[in-house]
């Protein structure tokens, strides 16, 4: 039972000691042990083994035993040695606590004696600085009481030096006198209740008062307002009174200033009256060197009379300009029909310069928003009115030169007076603007009875095709009107004038430009074909001369000159009107006009040289094509076509030279008329032989090489053509070539000749297959099968842009006809 009970206790205690890995990994880094008891996996029976390995030493068994006792023993000692020093610690962590409480109660008993003892000290301390306080107080009321009674007895003595020195005028010590009272005064605001002190306010108040009527007073004493008679200099309490009127009221300053302004200006109301002659537009000049008179009298004799800033000078002239203005309106108004254009230009142009000249001699800082609104200017950069206006020569030069937006040096800032006079002009621009429209009427009048007597343009490949000369005088007059114009005015007037521009522009274009081109004939100048299968009479078939094509050409350049220059014109109208008249300004219409033009004149060229090919196109589909026996070389009809484009194109190209993406589009347009006329003029050659169609592919060849060199054809110095122009050459002459390759084929049998011509040509129209079969020369009974046969091979295209690239992709490239046409060559030479 005791060997039960010790075997149930060991696996129970073996139970309780497992410990975790981790545990055990701890424990056996901080106690390192080589003994195997030690060992987390301790076996018994394997130790028991290694201690008696054989039956001999069990004689040792006893021994053994007995050091194992010892060492339980020892391990017995150890673990209650343990167990006791932890019981003991407690105890004493237990007393330790109670000790460090009791510290820190006395430690609280402490504090709260500082503290009492710190209230003590701090109630000590306000009682000893109380009576400092007291004293800094009554130190401070003791100063503010000297400084006030100062102040009052500064004030009272003030007030009755000023009221006496008013008496007598003093106005030199009493500008000094006032500026301080008022500023002592300044100090007794809060003081006002005292009746005292609001005594001796109403005593200043009421000595200003009566410096101001006293100095009106005197200022009416020495300048009356009846009269124009003045004394003969300034006076000096006048200047001192002045210095007071400047501390006293405003208004006081002001009525000063349009008194004497009011009676300086007198004599001018009296000289310039309405129903004096000096009044009228045509001496204007003497009212400004009236007044610069007057500024020059007031510097010697009143301008140190009033304080510098006053700009007396300034408001003078200001003043004369808002009357001047008043008086010119009123007797334009009244006189208006005597009103010409010259006698109002010269009015304005003298105005104009008048403020110049005070935009020079001064500030503006007198202007107000009651009197005249300065002007707000534009950035710099773009503002017309910060440019200076070039030379006459100048501007037409660059107007020569298509150039309104030329660089310009800048100007000097705005100019703050201008209009103060010359708004009085406005309402009466219309005069003006009625004149411009009478001149321009004139002009181009004048420019269609030169065109008349000089005629066309001499046909010089060096000067033809040159911008026709009176285009630059248009847009010179145009600048001049407009420059003009935008300094009289940037408001309605400057929009009168450009429906005035757009009207003449228009009246250009048609009667100068559209109105001279040429006029095609339907007659074709009594030519047979036999003479234009001779290459030496080709040149007798142009229908155009060559004055008639410089002229087209050099009609053409003007009108993408004037396109040029009417886009520019409008750029710079919107800068010179006023920023919410920038939207009624729209020359589109006009430039689409020009647009036209410029249409029409390569449409001209392109339809003289496409009329120079019908004839030899005409002999070509005459031709017995089933008669052909060889192959030799061109043939006479594409020897005319070449003769027509050597021609004509060298000359519309140099006449052109300044303007080559509108050459580039007369080739393009030339292409685009010439090859399906070709095409259709080769559908009419019927029927052909095999040697024919051989032959008509030689000449199809040889027009499709001339056509890729037409832009350069000609020239000394050979371009490459553009692309755009080359596809479509290519692809319209590689059809013509497939169409031939098609009637070379053989049509037996009949499923491969359809299959051919669907793979060459993808064209699954019946009528283009028609056409073929009746070249080939096929009987009607023949090509019914063919067509039957035909529209059953017809593949189905299917739905989506699939279906052109697909049939495309069947067709052979320009590089791999151009190679099987080289070939063709060598055999036609072989043959020959």
């Amino acid at each position: 039972m005791m060997e039960e009970e010790e075997l149930e206790f060991v696996e129970e205690l073996e139970a309780v000691l497992q410990l975790t890995p981790d545990v055990q990994l701890a424990i056996e880094q901080v106690f390192p042990s080589q003994d195997p008891l030690d060992r987390a996996d301790f076996n018994a029976v394997e130790y028991i083994n290694a201690l008696f390995p054989t039956e001999q030493s069990l004689a040792n068994i006893d021994e053994v035993v007995n050091k194992i006792r010892l060492k339980i023993r020892r391990l017995d000692d150890n673990i209650r040695t343990v167990v006791r020093g932890q019981t003991n610690v407690g105890q004493d962590g237990r007393q330790a606590l109670e000790e460090a409480q009791k510290a820190i109660q006395q430690l609280f008993g402490k504090i709260k004696d500082i503290k009492d003892k710190a209230e003590k000290s701090e109630q000590m301390v306000k009682e000893i600085t109380r009576d400092i306080k007291q004293l800094d107080h009554a130190k401070r009321h003791l100063t503010t009481s000297i400084t006030t009674l100062n102040h009052l007895h500064m004030l009272a003595g003030g007030v009755d030096s000023l009221e006496a020195m008013t008496r007598r005028r003093q106005y030199g010590e009493v500008a000094n006198l006032l500026q301080g009272v008022m500023n002592v005064l300044e100090h007794f605001h809060k003081y006002m209740g005292i009746p005292q002190i609001r005594q001796l306010s109403e005593r200043v108040k009421a000595a200003q008062t009566e410096l101001g009527q006293q100095i009106l007073a005197d200022f009416e004493e020495a300048f009356p307002s009846q009269g124009t008679k003045r004394p003969g200099g300034p006076s000096n309490v006048l200047r001192d009174a002045c210095l007071v009127a400047n501390i006293l009221d405003p208004r006081i300053k002001q009525d000063i200033i349009k008194k004497f302004i009011k009676q300086h200006l007198s004599e001018y109301l009296v000289l310039f009256q309405e129903n004096q002659d000096v009044a009228w537009l045509d001496k204007i000049d003497r009212r400004y060197a009236w007044i610069k008179r007057q500024l020059v009298d007031y510097e010697e004799k009143y301008g140190r009379m009033f304080p510098r800033e006053w700009y007396m000078t300034e408001r003078i002239a200001v003043e004369f300009c808002h009357v001047t203005r008043t008086e010119l309106a009123k007797i334009m108004r009244t006189r208006a029909k005597e009103i010409e254009v010259k006698l109002l230009l010269f009015a304005i142009q003298r105005t104009t310069n008048f403020e110049g000249f005070l935009a020079k001699r001064f500030s503006g800082c007198t202007l107000t928003d009651g009197t005249l609104k300065k002007l707000e200017s534009p950035p710099p950069s773009t503002n017309p009115f910060l440019e200076d206006e070039p030379a006459p020569e100048m501007e037409e030069l660059a107007m020569e030169k298509g150039d309104l937006d030329q660089p310009k040096k800048p100007k000097a800032p705005d100019n703050p007076f201008h209009g103060i006079v010359s708004k009085c002009f406005e309402p009466h621009l219309y005069v003006y603007i009625e004149s411009q429209d009478k001149n321009l009427g004139e002009l181009i009048d004048r420019f269609v009875a030169d065109f008349k007597a000089q005629g066309p343009p001499k046909p010089n490949t060096d000067e033809g095709g040159a911008v026709l000369p009176s285009c630059a005088d248009l847009f010179v007059y145009y600048k001049k009107c407009m420059v003009q114009c935008s300094q009289l005015s940037t408001g309605e007037p400057m929009i009168a004038l450009t429906t005035i521009f757009q009207k003449y522009l228009r009246e250009y274009a048609w009667k100068i430009l559209s109105g001279n081109l040429p006029k095609t004939t339907s007659s074709s100048g009594g030519l047979t074909i036999s003479s234009l299968l001779k290459e030496k009479e080709g040149s007798e078939v142009a229908k155009f001369t060559l004055e008639e094509l410089c002229l087209i050409c050099s009609i053409l350049s003007t009108a993408e000159y004037c396109l040029a220059t009417t886009q520019q014109l409008e750029e710079k109208l919107k800068e010179k009107v006023d920023v919410s008249l920038i939207e009624r300004i729209n020359l589109t219409g006009e430039m689409d006009t020009f647009s036209t033009v410029i249409s029409s004149s390569i449409q001209l060229l392109v339809q003289d040289l496409d009329a120079a090919c019908d004839p030899a196109l005409t002999a070509m589909s005459k031709m017995q094509w089933q008669n052909v026996e060889h192959v030799g070389d061109q043939s006479p009809y594409v020897t005319s076509v070449i003769l027509h484009i050597k021609q004509n194109v060298p000359i519309i190209r140099d006449n052109l030279a300044s303007t080559r993406k509108y050459f580039t589009q007369f080739c393009i347009k030339f292409a685009n008329s010439f090859i399906p006329k070709f095409i259709t003029h080769l559908f009419k050659c019927k029927p052909i032989s095999m040697v024919g169609a051989e032959q008509l592919l030689l000449d199809t060849h040889s027009l499709k090489m001339v056509l890729l060199d037409l832009p350069s054809i000609g020239s000394q110095v050979v371009r490459k053509a553009p692309a755009s122009y080359t596809k479509i050459v290519v692809k319209g002459m590689t059809r013509a070539e497939m169409i031939l390759k098609v009637v070379m084929a053989p049509h037996e049998p009949s499923v491969v000749f359809v299959d051919n011509y669907i793979k060459l040509l993808t064209d699954c129209n019946t009528e283009t297959f028609q056409k073929i079969l009746d070249m080939k020369g096929l009987k009607r009974s023949e090509q019914s099968s063919m067509l039957e046969l035909f529209r059953q091979r017809l593949p189905t295209p299917p739905s989506g842009p699939e279906g052109s690239s697909s049939l495309s992709l069947l067709a052979p490239t320009p590089e791999q006809e151009s190679s099987r046409i080289r070939k063709l060559e060598k055999l036609i030479k072989k043959r020959l």
